[in-house]
């Protein structure tokens, strides 16, 4: 197995291997050397140890993480993973392992990692709580009047325009998730090649593959999160026996469960236990006003996390490919789109979302009720493409596998933006990523001018309906709305009606957020007004109060006031991200930066990423990160935010020859190692010519490795020598790995069987040798080709019918006269091989510096 690492000018990782298992270490190796901080709070959100790193601000999802047994559900997955695909997962962790300083992964860990990262995305289940509190405080019908899942909205987007509106004929797919922006990202850029494809895409750090975002070539495919529902809550009625054993009420009668306590540490606080109770539904997840609450989700009815189509949309060629392969996605349920070169077009959705009582998908329901049961999984819906497909978690083509889904504003905006031309190329899409425009502003604006308003109120008010209703950084009248806004719905907040609301509701801490009244108020705000739970007089008293508060406030740009405030534990010595101004955006507008309005404009969702797939040529491909491709302090950890925060994008590089080799790695099996201390475990290894060409070729051809005879010489030349070389019994190729990086290529041959012998008098036990010492080796002390020459004398010797070590380097070499002398050589006379003049060097077994040096 090898495997080379590239870099972009952004630093962005090309690796390319031999084969996808190679690559798949690779990957895992990568991951860890550029995100070794990260993958440990991965690993610890996964295992349910982050507050032990991190302190008590993580004890409730710890908490949460070990009640849903996200450890155990990762094992059972990976146990129940096809073989092919257990090799693969397999692989990536042994590469994290070999990357990494810290602590081992298992198996298993990426399935946990995926699982965790997942339990409360998009339209997760707390906000089955949150509807069932609005149902017993201000009856059914209130319920659609917050119909927006939260804590925030989802704000990704995508968009597909077929090659009839490109300036190329062929299909452009473009789009944006908007995550928690993290530094290190939530994304991370990277190029998967072997022998069986070629992909560039957004990988989820700690989950081998390309998941989400990806461009093979012939085929591209991108995401959003489709709002379906697949997790429900179930009310268990428990009891516990005089043994100790407990026992859950299901629909069959009393039913024994499954019960443990677990321990787990806190960094500054007390250690914490937490009880583990697992019915036939699901594990228990919270003990409130409505009982204990059991959750069930896909994984607790199979063990399947839907890494199977992770291997297969690597190798996908077409449309059809992608499609096949999602047909194992399991969680989250996505929105796909997909377009090939070949014309193919796809819409679907993607993922196992349960069939079940509609009630279950609103709120909690009875554990006993043989109507809350699963029976089986719904059909997933797809769609044709007519020129134009957009996908923003509005219902589209998801319609059927959820109860709440963002509004159609943002995807409407998009399609109005593409269908008012055609001739759209990849580098034109950062227009549609960065559009500013606010739908939804009229919900504040329209009812102004009925309003009875103070003169530095009715001021603003005819500053805020002249405004183009753009939330541009730069913008006065948008901080100004922006302050309308919140002051309406703090105003909308304090209405009686409300106070319910607002009383504390007794579930775990950890659901907290789902009930945060004003922002849901502010983001249900066209539910809130349209469901007869406002008046109009008291709508036009929030708002009136609202504008004259905002009126005498003082005057800032939205840039000042709308902050990005990343997610970033910092790593030791590293210094934290602080709120970062400047930036342009709203819930609503297609540029989603969204703050919690009535709370605090800083935002903490966005663009995680921005690409842009073109299936003309991939080269004409674009994206771009909100910080860097590297999540170590370095010069690329941080270089993209600037254009991403200008909205621009980077070119996507493909071409190999464009791409400055950072490191190779091999490990395949060595016919010699030797641990050196300070040094490293130095192991040779046979040449592999096909698979080494290009690693051989690079050295080979170099200006310093003229002596070598081989620069100006084509790369097939050069595979025909060492295919030439690799036939021979009597003739030997080897690379030197140093703690399995190639340092240097080492070639054996005995000279009564080489022209070098016709030049000098052979004695029996006579072994010739050469060595090329890669440029790139990273020595760390001098004296680094003495080292290595001492540990090939070793590897020589220890064949005891080799007595002597004959070498010939170009005479011109000064160098390596110095090193052989140094090494305890002893020269020869100068000779004439062909077109080399050669200077002939010996050393004997007995002056070898390596003698009574033993082999480890």
């Amino acid at each position: 197995m090898s495997f080379s690492c590239h870099r972009d000018a952004w630093g962005i990782p090309h690796l390319r291997a031999s084969d996808i298992v190679a690559l798949a270490f690779a990957q895992g190796h990568n991951a860890a050397k550029d995100r070794a901080w990260q993958l440990e709070h991965l690993r610890r959100r996964a295992t349910g140890t982050a507050s032990e790193l991190l302190g008590a601000e993580w004890v409730d999802w710890d908490r949460l993480t070990r009640q849903v047994r996200v450890v155990a559900k990762a094992g059972e997955v990976f146990d129940a993973l096809d073989e092919d695909t257990r090799a693969w997962t397999a692989a990536y962790v042994d590469g994290v392992n070999a990357g990494s300083p810290v602590v081992p992964w298992e198996p298993w860990t990426p399935l946990a990692v995926w699982y965790a990262e997942h339990l409360t995305f998009g339209s997760g289940f707390p906000a089955k709580l949150w509807r069932q509190l609005v149902r017993e405080t201000l009856g059914e019908d209130a319920v659609a009047g917050f119909a927006m899942d939260g804590p925030q909205p989802v704000g990704s987007n995508g968009w597909l325009v077929s090659g009839e509106l490109t300036d190329s004929g062929h299909a452009i797919i473009a789009g944006d998730p908007h995550r928690f922006i993290q530094l290190p990202g939530s994304y991370q850029q990277i190029h998967l090649a072997c022998d069986e494809f070629d992909v560039v895409g957004l990988a989820v750090p700690g989950v081998p593959g390309i998941a989400h975002f990806g461009h093979a070539g012939d085929v591209a495919w991108g995401i959003t999160n489709a709002m379906a529902d697949t997790q429900d809550l179930y009310r268990e009625q428990l009891r516990r026996n005089l043994d100790g054993s407990v026992e859950a009420f299901g629909p069959g009668g009393w039913e024994p469960v499954a019960t443990w306590t677990e321990h787990f540490d806190v960094a500054g606080g007390a250690a914490q236990v937490v009880e583990i109770i697992a019915t036939a539904r699901g594990p228990i997840v919270a003990d409130g006003p409505d009982g204990a609450l059991s959750l069930r989700g896909p994984v607790d009815a199979l063990p399947d996390l839907g890494f199977a189509a992770l291997p297969k949309l690597l190798r996908a060629r077409t449309v059809a490919d992608v499609d096949a392969a999602l047909d194992d996605w399991v969680l989250p349920v996505n929105v796909v789109m997909a377009a090939d070169v070949h014309g193919g077009l796809l819409h679907r959705a993607a993922g196992r979302v349960p069939e079940r009582d509609p009630e279950n998908l609103k709120y909690p329901v009875f554990a006993w009720d043989a109507r809350s049961a699963w029976k089986g999984w719904k059909p997933l819906p797809r769609k044709q493409v007519d020129r134009i497909a957009t996908m923003a978690n509005d219902r589209g083509v998801a319609a059927p596998l959820g109860v709440e889904f963002c509004s159609t504003d943002r995807a409407d905006r998009i399609r109005t933006l593409l269908e008012e031309r055609t001739g759209w190329a990849a580098a034109d899409m950062a227009s549609l990523h960065t559009d500013t425009r606010l739908p939804t502003a009229g919900l504040v604006l329209d009812p102004l001018p009925a309003l009875e308003l103070g003169p530095e109120a009715a001021a603003l008010r005819k500053r805020l309906l002249d405004w183009d209703r753009r939330m541009d950084a730069g913008s006065t009248e948008a901080a100004a709305f922006a302050a309308v806004r919140s002051a309406f719905i703090r105003g909308l907040a304090a209405l009686p009606v409300f106070a319910p609301l607002s009383a504390p509701t007794g579930h775990p801490a950890f659901f907290a957020p789902w009930f945060a009244l004003k922002p849901r108020i502010g983001f249900a705000l066209r539910h809130v007004l349209a469901s007869g739970l406002v008046t109009d007089a008291e709508r036009d008293a929030a708002l009136t109060a609202a504008i004259e508060e905002a009126a005498q406030g003082e005057t800032r740009t939205w840039g000042e006031v709308h902050r990005l405030t990343a997610w970033h534990e910092p790593a030791p010595g590293e210094e934290p991200v602080g709120p970062l101004d400047g930036m342009s955006g709203d819930a609503d507008c297609v540029l989603s930066t969204s703050g919690a309005p009535g709370a605090s404009e800083d935002f903490l969702r966005g663009p995680a990423a921005r690409w842009v797939w073109d299936l003309a040529d991939r080269e004409r491909s674009r994206w771009i990160v909100p910080f860097g491709a590297s999540g170590e302090p370095g010069p690329h950890q941080r270089d993209q935010f600037p254009l991403w925060k200008r909205g621009e994008l980077a070119p996507v590089v493909t071409d190999w020859q464009e791409l400055q080799e950072e490191y190779r790695m091999i490990d395949r099996p060595a016919v010699f190692e030797h641990e050196v201390d300070g040094f490293g475990r130095v192991a040779i290894v046979p040449v592999r010519p096909v698979e080494d060409l290009d690693l051989i070729y690079g050295w080979v051809a170099e200006e310093r490795a003229r002596f070598w005879g081989m620069t100006g010489h084509s790369k097939e030349y050069v595979l025909e020598i060492y295919e030439y070389l690799d036939s021979l019994e009597t003739h030997h190729a080897f690379l030197v790995l140093r703690d399995r990086e190639p340092i240097a290529l080492f070639q054996t041959y005995e000279p009564a069987a080489d022209p070098v012998g016709e030049c000098y008098e052979v004695e029996p036990g006579d072994i010739g040798a050469h060595l090329l010492v890669a440029s790139s080796r990273g020595q760390v002390r001098p004296g680094f080709t003495g080292e290595l020459m001492g540990v090939l004398a070793l590897y020589l010797f220890a064949d005891p019918v080799h007595r002597r070590i004959v070498v010939e380097p170009d005479a011109r070499n000064a160098q390596a006269a110095i090193r052989m002398r140094r090494s305890g050589f002893t020269l020869g006379p100068e000779i004439q091989l062909g077109e080399k003049r050669a200077q002939l060097a010996f050393i004997r077994r007995e002056d070898a510096p390596c003698r009574g040096v033993e082999k480890k």
